[in-house]
């Protein structure tokens, strides 16, 4: 028994930023509104913020953060919510919980602004995070470190511009087909391609320039598409691995965050000891870049048995029906205690940091 009046502690005030720039604000307002759902209220005092397209933040309050779509939120915020100057932002909040995905909240930007106001933050540091959007970079530092990754080919848009036929010849050459096009640094499966004759190639390319300045060409890989949540900072700690079913060739934006549209099996339809070797390559891709608290790691099993390393997700999805909350279900960790446990991972590492994380 405590003393007479005595005061509990005050609850930790988490921040859950969502919104955006990016082509997944969307699916980001879907992850912040259910972040602060389940979050733990015994622990934690959320505070939901939201990012407009300028892009400024605003604590929005629940019947806005209820509203159908960003754009919804955003017509209203001047008469419904507070505006949140950045530099205010640590007054506001002791932690963030990033509900960002893709450009502006995933690659980088969003961590350095926070290590600049000195506010510790969900997910992977300054450099991780910029590495884990930039698939073409990725995928090189992995395969130098012995994981597999599909054969893949840069085009930034000046060589596009300058030698498109010599391009068209070295991806036949090299690649051959069926290929997937894509931009180097989107997500959510954003202006994605399959390609099956040279012909396809300018039309799909042109697309994924809409959106980057460098496009992908990579091998189509056959076999099971599966992902595998890591989570942890020294001692990472791979999931059980989901199975993806896409009702397509490739896996679309609602086949991955719609109800009812595509398919996930956790556990992966596999043998036991190729479970166990999709949760060692996700816990090796992890360490070698140096990811931090969580990520989800998107693979293929090739028919061989390889496991080929696509990409890992630094701010994964954590939607209702997001494969995340199924893997770690599967452990037996519920919703709230898996945001627990990726809140912790965050003051933890940031407490230790020397620099910027």
């Amino acid at each position: 028994m405590g003393k007479s009046g005595e005061e509990k502690a005050p609850k930790m005030r988490v921040g859950i930023i969502m919104g955006g720039l990016s082509s997944e604000k969307e699916v980001s307002l879907e992850s912040g509104r259910n972040i602060f759902s389940k979050i733990d209220r015994r622990k934690y005092d959320p505070v939901p913020i939201f990012m407009d397209s300028r892009p400024a933040f605003w604590e929005i309050p629940v019947k806005l953060l209820m509203r159908n779509s960003t754009r919804d939120i955003e017509e209203d915020l001047p008469q419904e919510a507070k505006p949140i100057p950045y530099e205010f932002l640590r007054t506001r909040v002791d932690v963030v919980c990033l509900g960002l995905h893709g450009k502006y909240g995933e690659d980088g930007c969003m961590q350095g602004l926070l290590e600049l106001l000195g506010i510790p933050y969900t997910g992977s540091g300054v450099l991780a995070s910029a590495i884990g959007m930039d698939k073409y970079i990725c995928r090189r530092i992995l395969e130098t470190n012995g994981i597999d990754v599909p054969r893949t080919i840069p085009i930034p848009r000046r060589l596009w511009e300058a030698e498109k036929p010599a391009v068209i010849g070295e991806i036949v050459r090299e690649i051959g087909f069926p290929c997937v096009v894509k931009p180097c640094r989107e997500g959510c499966s954003t202006a994605v391609k399959k390609v099956v004759a040279a012909e396809g190639i300018p039309e799909a390319v042109a697309n994924a320039f809409l959106w980057d300045n460098v496009v992908l060409v990579e091998e189509f890989l056959a076999g099971m598409e599966v992902t595998c949540g890591v989570l942890g900072v020294d001692a990472p700690e791979a999931l059980i691995p989901s199975e993806t079913i896409p009702t397509d060739d490739v896996l679309s934006l609602e086949d991955k965050f719609l109800y009812g549209q595509g398919e996930n099996k956790t556990p992966a339809r596999l043998p036991a000891e190729q479970i166990e070797k999709i949760r060692e390559t996700a816990v090796k891709a992890f360490r070698i870049l140096n990811l931090k608290g969580y990520t989800r790691i998107d693979m293929f099993v090739r028919p061989d048995g390889r496991v080929a390393v696509l990409e890992p997700n630094t701010l994964p999805g954590m939607t209702p029906s997001t494969v995340l909350f199924h893997q770690a279900a599967a452990s037996g960790i519920t919703q709230a205690g898996l945001i627990d446990r990726i809140i912790q991972s965050a003051l933890e590492v940031h407490t230790g940091k020397r620099g910027p994380l």
